[in-house]
């Protein structure tokens, strides 16, 4: 693409000033980009600090009042619960998952009657925070099957849409599951619950981080290949996006973000679909680590947060959701 020639082009000048850098900017963020996740822990009264992700806590539901009033007052949309579960209440079918009265449903109900739909909140849909193995679903000779996994899968899509859940989430990476959940969301008159399919979920080393704050890093046996995809894989990505909104998916995640920016941006052309990237744990502790060890400056993080909507996504699951204010400026 030929635009001109220098000297009588010099695209500098529309560098020089910050009024004009600002004027034609290509991409920028809002609040409304951003969906952040809250960890959840059993107990009254407790904000429970997480030693691999710096300024990242758990908190008891009687917490959560003030986190949700301070995400609705900086205008974010939604967020995303996830449990830290005792290991008494961790098996090998993952059945906490099906407890009415388990931490996510209790918070739920919570916030929901409070809030009504001030702010939208998303559940993921798996069992590696309740089973003892730690993977996604029910284990047999080292493999995860997928459908007797999605069986379960079904009742816990249920029980959290019955809870409040505006936005399902399936995590779990199981062949057909959108489609069964979908199908079995409207039999139970829950025909306008969202599903957020993450449809392309790597198999990464990003996530330890995460796993240590839901209570499963060390629980993990083996690793989660044989259903999360490979990350030498692109074009596999788009056949995973492709069936999930074939089978009824409203909304499709990349996870991890910023190593697949490219996956992001194919899927977002490839589609037209909202897009959501995942800044997972990974590539938070990575980024505050270099912060604090002076190996570069906070702006950093606006960067990494710019590249997804450069690349193309909707909307970033972020741990810098609720700090917003002090980056976005």
């Amino acid at each position: 693409m030929i635009t001109g020639k220098f000297p009588a082009l010099r695209l500098r000048r529309n560098r020089k000033t910050d009024w004009s850098r600002r004027l034609i900017e290509e991409n920028n963020l809002t609040p409304n980009d951003f969906i952040l996740p809250i960890f959840l822990i059993d107990g009254k009264n407790k904000k429970q600090s997480i030693k691999s992700m710096p300024g990242v806590y758990r908190h008891t539901i009687d917490k959560l009042n003030n986190i949700v009033d301070k995400a609705i007052k900086k205008g974010i949309p939604m967020i995303a619960l996830f449990p830290y579960t005792e290991k008494r209440k961790k098996n090998e079918l993952g059945t906490e998952a099906l407890n009415e009265n388990n931490l996510v449903c209790r918070a739920l109900q919570k916030i929901k009657n409070k809030y009504k739909n001030e702010i939208g909140i998303m559940c993921d849909v798996a069992l590696d925070p309740y089973t003892s193995h730690g993977h996604d679903g029910l284990l047999q000779n080292r493999y995860v099957l997928n459908d007797e996994t999605i069986k379960i899968l079904l009742d816990q899509s249920l029980l959290q849409a019955q809870m409040g859940c505006d936005v399902l989430a399936p995590s779990d990476m199981m062949d057909g599951r959108i489609g069964e959940i979908r199908k079995y969301l409207d039999k139970h008159n829950f025909k306008m619950t969202q599903i957020l399919s993450y449809a392309v979920k790597y198999a990464s080393s990003f996530y330890g981080p995460f796993r240590d704050a839901v209570g499963s890093k060390n629980l993990l046996k083996g690793n989660k290949k044989n259903y999360q995809m490979d990350y030498r894989n692109s074009d596999e990505a788009l056949r995973e996006v492709a069936l999930d909104i074939k089978e009824g998916a409203d909304m499709v995640m990349v996870k991890p973000g910023l190593p697949y920016l490219d996956i992001i941006k194919k899927v977002k052309e490839n589609f037209k679909i909202p897009v959501v990237a995942y800044q997972v744990s990974g590539e938070y502790s990575l980024l505050e680590h270099g912060i604090k060890n002076d190996l570069t400056d906070r702006n950093i993080i606006l960067e990494s947060l710019i590249s997804f909507k450069r690349a193309g996504a909707n909307a970033i699951v972020s741990y810098y959701a609720d700090r917003l204010d002090q980056i976005i400026k």
